[in-house]
């Protein structure tokens, strides 16, 4: 890998929000949760995601919900060190930003010092759009997620698409408009039926990035994990499986097992002061 990258230093927050529109070469986003896999997407990338999803991904959670702030900010961290070229975008966990727009900056504020980040994502709407101005006046920069808001799943009655009927669509509209309004360089739309999303890419003036949302978006994210096969409990329809990594990972620990119970492994090959037979 060629490391001019570096010297050419991060895609900015304002070269993403520049990529906006028909004629701009497509956002290409995914996520990561620690340094060997940023350093393998971070070439073929323009923003990697350290997700809340984690939770799930990498810790068996049951929902986004009781992700730290600690946790956000040591695999932050790690994504940072692994990358030199991508955008690295944070999520801010449930309970970290809610409560007011002060304890927002406060929390935000330490995700960026702490992990070298250059923006942080907040699930958000008109509630929370003062507090996205907040922090984008004071040199925070905010992408917002809006659609299907995961942190939200208790109160909106689980995963499923959003923008299904009129009122839905006005609310993820609104939504929309008031956090661009705040001052968000970039929306995240998740889960939203594709005219609503291809409507939105047209109404805003910053990019949008699609998840289960529409090709019309002005960029795409998946989670790596779903990409890979490597998170296999459950295949979204808008995930596409670009490898079965999984599947590998579990046949390469059968023969491991296999080797080790028959003496197979490890072979003298494989030992220190052992005299290969020729």
């Amino acid at each position: 890998m060629s490391t001019s990258g570096h010297s050419h230093g991060r895609i900015t927050v304002p070269a993403l929000r520049a990529r906006k529109g028909k004629g701009a070469e497509p956002l290409v986003a995914l996520t990561a949760y620690s340094a060997p896999m940023a350093r393998m997407l971070d070439p073929h990338v323009d923003i990697l995601m350290v997700g809340d999803s984690m939770g799930m991904v990498l810790y068996g959670l049951p929902s986004t919900l009781s992700v730290t702030l600690e946790m956000m900010i040591a695999h932050g961290a790690a994504v940072v060190r692994g990358s030199e070229k991508a955008c690295v975008v944070v999520d801010m966990p449930f309970g970290s930003y809610q409560e007011s727009p002060a304890q927002a900056f406060a929390n935000a504020a330490r995700v960026l010092a702490e992990t070298g980040a250059q923006a942080v994502k907040l699930e958000t709407g008109t509630e929370m759009a003062e507090t996205v101005r907040f922090l984008t006046e004071r040199g925070i920069p905010v992408m917002a997620h809006i659609g299907l808001k995961p942190q939200s799943v208790n109160m909106s009655g689980g995963y499923r698409a959003r923008g299904r009927n009129e009122d839905e669509a006005k609310r993820i509209f609104a939504d929309a408009g008031a956090v661009t309004d705040a001052g968000a360089f970039a929306l995240l739309v998740e889960g939203t039926m594709e005219l609503v999303a291809q409507q939105i890419t047209a109404a805003v003036p910053v990019p949008t990035i699609g998840i289960g949302a529409s090709a019309a978006c002005d960029g795409q994210v998946l989670v790596s994990e779903d990409l890979l096969g490597l998170f296999q409990d459950f295949t979204p329809r808008f995930v596409k499986r670009y490898a079965d990594l999984g599947t590998e990972i579990e046949k390469a620990a059968e023969t491991f097992a296999a080797d080790v119970r028959a003496r197979r492994f490890p072979g003298p090959e494989h030992c220190f002061g052992v005299n290969k037979k020729s």
